[in-house]
């Protein structure tokens, strides 16, 4: 037992001392690959290490949204996407320059009011959209905070008549200078700026399908279904993509690849 328990104390001690440069590289692989669960093991390890590591506070946040997306108990989403805003807050804190605290921070929220009920939707737009507009005065070229003003915009110019009750009664007016038209442009430069995204092409289809505009939804959703497809959940949006453009009466196109 003494030779055991000294055993581990040794292996505790070589952990503690793996470098949070070593652990972040570590963690960057897994996040890519998305293996989302072991990299978030990892970042938790930086930030036993270094508790203010910018870069693994974000990441974690995102990571939460990740996982806690995929349930379908809206208690367990709401421990994630909790988590998420505390590490995004976190992250902002650290660096109020950080593009990628702001976005994280922004999804969070969003996801959060999608969850806690009508009152917290309509407070937080305001919120969402000023660290939506943060994250793009920061980094321009980022493509997820675009897609997600699209989604704010088009959120926003179709409140429901309590939401926008509530809105006039909490902030005391409606969201100003939303239209459908800016979210089809937000939605647009974000698939400008990530064209392999096939859940920018189901939202910027969707929305073409509420406005009436059946020729353009269709024509996006043909983009979208000849798209690479790396996880899980693009497999789910693609299988989205192509239900809807049956609805629609279009036709799915086969994917052209190049002849050797």
């Amino acid at each position: 037992m003494i030779v055991l328990t000294v055993c581990l104390i040794s292996i505790g001690q070589t952990l503690a001392f793996v470098p949070a440069d070593d652990l972040i590289k570590e963690a960057n692989q897994l996040f890519n690959q998305f293996k989302d669960r072991e990299a978030l093991s990892k970042y938790q390890q930086v930030l036993n290490a270094e508790p203010q590591n910018y870069e693994a506070l974000w990441k974690m946040s995102l990571l939460q949204l990740r996982i806690g997306s995929r349930y379908s108990d809206e208690t367990e989403k709401l421990d994630f996407f909790a988590a998420a805003r505390d590490y995004a807050e976190r992250a902002v804190a650290i660096s109020p320059e950080g593009a990628d605290a702001h976005y994280t921070l922004a999804l969070a929220l969003n996801n959060l009011s999608m969850v806690m009920g009508v009152k917290e939707r309509v407070s937080n737009l305001k919120l969402i959209k000023f660290h939506i507009d943060k994250t793009i005065a920061l980094k321009f070229e980022h493509a997820s905070a675009w897609q997600l003003l699209g989604r704010w915009y088009y959120k926003a110019a179709n409140l429901t008549f309590l939401e926008c009750t509530f809105s006039k009664l909490i902030t005391g007016g409606l969201p100003e200078g939303a239209t459908n038209e800016l979210a089809i442009e937000a939605l647009r430069q974000a698939i400008t700026l990530n064209p392999g995204n096939i859940n920018g092409y189901l939202d910027l289809a969707l929305i073409y399908r509420d406005v009436k505009n059946k020729s353009a939804a269709i024509a996006v959703l043909q983009e979208a279904i000849k798209l690479d497809l790396v996880t899980a959940e693009d497999l789910e949006i693609n299988r989205r993509c192509k239900s809807l453009l049956h609805d629609l009466g279009g036709v799915a196109f086969p994917k052209v690849t190049n002849a050797k």
